[in-house]
């Protein structure tokens, strides 16, 4: 009795070093490693301690409480159920649990099969279980504050500590303890830890109200526009193509390394010959979606909340001023192609937001079983898909394109067989190995960029090709090992077979396809003309965060106060894919060929609303075997998802068997 007197009056001591304990828990499975946990507590004592502070002021709630006990180990629980998620997701993947990702838990069960098997869900499920049990048995067994709780002082005590929380915050910002804008998400929750990244991603998102918003600041940044000229009317318009390329810089910029030979000769040989210069990205060895956000959009990331993907929070809500809208209203049609699944960075959501016509995914590609020792498909089979874009229209086309072959994570052991490249130089063996991938990655890279650029050199019509890398790969590398001394940079360059002039210039990514518009004569869109017109002004980052702020959040005074953009009907597939006819082949094990169009890797038969075990052998070629069909029975072809979900993203109508059947496919037997 004596020890829980004592233990009561230093209990906000006890509950201060628990704090710590868990809090070096979480960040142990969030890294795991309790090395690299023990390395980051004495690193960065003060984040540490900060983040401490964190869970601290959050279980200061107990006292409000007789059951004290048991409040602190349900918030206790709380925290170490976020850190073990966050464990689990980074096993799978390269980014961090955030804000957005609570919208998921609502799929329950269907979220956590994405990322265990069904073993350890089961497993999952009977822990979760087991700990409501142990919960509910420490509620009605469990000790109690047997005083009664003097709320006058315990109200005031967790006011003031959330105040006092608050006041530390701001001191950390302000003394760049920690950041408020993140480059790297993965990065940032290793620098400023778990709690308070998380909170970040979850509460300031978004762009905040600017002090002089209003509709007459607006009309004031329209008027510092008026000197643009109008957009040429000749009829004559270029295929507008971007090529984002992913994680492809230029790796003789790394001081430490040695490269047996130039990996890219032809980027580089590009740049010297059109249009190119450093291109400023929103973020560094992941964020993908982020500089496609930029670059299609013409807004900047810096306004956003830290560690934000507006994929992933406002363009999930509304559509947006983009380049596809701006061009639509010029006659353009509007394709976006990927070599990697529809629903990575939920595009097949979202671009429909950003107003594209098609978008062709890995799901709808012939050869989406052309892959690299990763099992990232190879950038050598967009060629292809661009060229069908160009063909599928009469009209002109903006054609965006978005590589996934430079993707990591690198391996730290060799797996390629005599690579065409070699590397050393590294810190170490493992640095070296994954260098060496990813250079011959970026090689290969490179070639498909001169197979594109040879085959667009020949095609019959005017074609602008913006190239860029997204983000400098995911090798860990700091401004002192590189020439350029900037993380947030890769290169492009704007090939053309149009004879435009030679113009090099550093951009950022919100801006180059304004420029790439203004070169050509179209002063369109409201961020477009902003930039075309006020780049290099006075206050054009301050003007730029309000017309941001008024386009997406506020009441849209550059529009008139209504939302002009309509989500489009994008279709997925440039052609949509049929079902012809089926031929039995053996009545054995009652094969059948099912004839059609457009068939990939991806497609499968549903027979009677059910999936049915389909074999693809060609464009226009199915296999499916096992089960005798009646007449009646009704075929369909879907393509579907090579996401975890394995969701249908199209089909093919609906066909009963009898009107399938060919006179000249039928066997002797039927």
């Amino acid at each position: 009795m004596k020890l829980s007197k004592f233990c009561n009056k230093i209990s906000l001591i006890l509950q201060a070093l628990w704090c710590a304990v868990l809090y070096f828990i979480i960040e142990a499975l969030c890294r795991h490693s309790i090395a690299d946990a023990w390395n980051y507590m004495t690193g960065k004592p003060l984040v540490f301690a900060y983040n401490t502070a964190f869970i601290f002021t959050t279980m200061l709630i107990v006292y409000l409480f007789h059951r004290r006990t048991f409040w602190r180990v349900v918030v206790s629980v709380f925290w170490l159920f976020l850190g073990i998620v966050n464990c689990i997701l980074l096993l799978n993947r390269v980014t961090p649990f955030t804000g957005p990702d609570l919208h998921m838990l609502t799929d329950g069960i269907a979220i956590m099969q994405k990322y265990l098997p069904f073993y350890g869900v089961v497993i999952g499920c009977i822990i979760i279980g087991l700990v409501l049990l142990a919960l509910l048995i420490l509620f009605i067994k469990g000790p109690k504050y047997q005083q009664k709780i003097k709320y006058r002082y315990v109200i005031p005590m967790i006011v003031i500590g959330a105040v006092a929380f608050g006041g530390v915050t701001q001191l950390a910002l302000e003394k760049r303890v920690l950041s408020n804008y993140f480059g790297n998400i993965a990065f940032a929750y290793e620098d400023y830890g778990y709690p308070y990244c998380l909170a970040t991603t979850i509460f300031n998102t978004g762009i905040s109200q600017p002090r002089d918003y209003s509709e007459e600041e607006i009309k004031r940044i329209e008027k510092t526009e008026s000197n643009l000229p109008e957009t040429k009317e000749d009829g004559k318009r270029p295929n507008i193509l971007f090529l984002q390329l992913e994680s492809f810089f230029d790796p003789t910029l790394v001081n430490y390394l040695n490269i047996s030979e130039d990996p890219i000769p032809n980027f580089r040989k590009l740049m010297k010959e059109y249009s190119s210069g450093y291109y400023k990205v929103p973020a560094v060895g992941a964020g993908t979606a982020n500089t496609e956000f930029e670059t299609i959009t013409g807004m900047s990331l810096h306004y956003f909340g830290p560690g934000e993907y507006p994929y992933k929070s406002i363009l999930k809500e509304t559509t947006c001023e983009s380049v596809p809208y701006v061009l639509k209203n010029l006659g353009y049609s509007t394709h976006a192609v990927h070599n990697n699944e529809a629903n990575f960075y939920g595009r097949r959501s979202v671009f429909p937001n950003l107003g594209f016509d098609t978008f062709t995914s890995e799901e709808y590609m012939e050869n989406e079983n052309l892959q690299n020792p990763l099992g990232w498909v190879k950038d050598s089979i967009l060629t292809d898909e661009i060229l069908k874009c160009l063909d599928s229209t009469e009209e002109p086309d903006y054609v965006y394109t978005i590589s996934v072959q430079g993707h990591g994570d690198y391996p730290s052991e060799p797996i390629l067989d005599n690579p065409a490249i070699t590397v050393s130089g590294s810190p170490t063996e493992e640095l070296d190995c994954k260098w060496e991938y990813y250079v011959n990655q970026i090689h290969e890279m490179d070639q498909f960029v001169k197979e594109l650029t040879d085959a667009l050199a020949d095609y019959p019509e005017d074609v602008i090709l913006v190239m860029y890398g997204d983000h400098l790969p995911t090798m860990g590398l700091t401004v002192e090992e590189l020439e350029n001394k900037y993380l947030f940079q890769t290169e492009y360059v704007i090939w053309d077979n149009m004879g435009l002039t030679k113009k090099d210039e550093n951009l950022a990514a919100y801006q180059i396809a304004a420029e790439v518009l203004d070169r050509v004569g179209i002063h369109e869109g409201t961020i477009m003309k902003y930039h075309q017109a006020r780049r290099n002004t006075k206050n054009y980052q301050v003007d730029l965060e309000t017309l941001q702020y008024d386009v997406l959040y506020g009441k849209r005074y550059a529009y008139g106060g209504e939302n002009p953009f309509d989500r489009t009907k994008m279709k997925m597939g440039l052609y949509d894919v049929t079902l012809d006819s089926i031929r039995l082949v053996s009545e054995t094990d009652w094969t059948y060929y099912i004839r059609g169009t457009n068939f990939t890797p991806s497609s499968q038969v549903k027979l009677n609303g059910e999936w049915y075990d389909s074999a693809y052998v060609s464009p226009t070629m199915l296999v499916i075997s096992g089960t005798e069909l009646s007449d009646f029975d009704r075929l369909s072809v879907v393509q579907r998802s090579n996401s975890s979900t394995r969701k249908a993203l199209s089909k093919s109508f609906d066909r009963s068997v009898y009107a399938l059947y060919d006179s000249k496919w039928k066997v002797a037997s039927r």
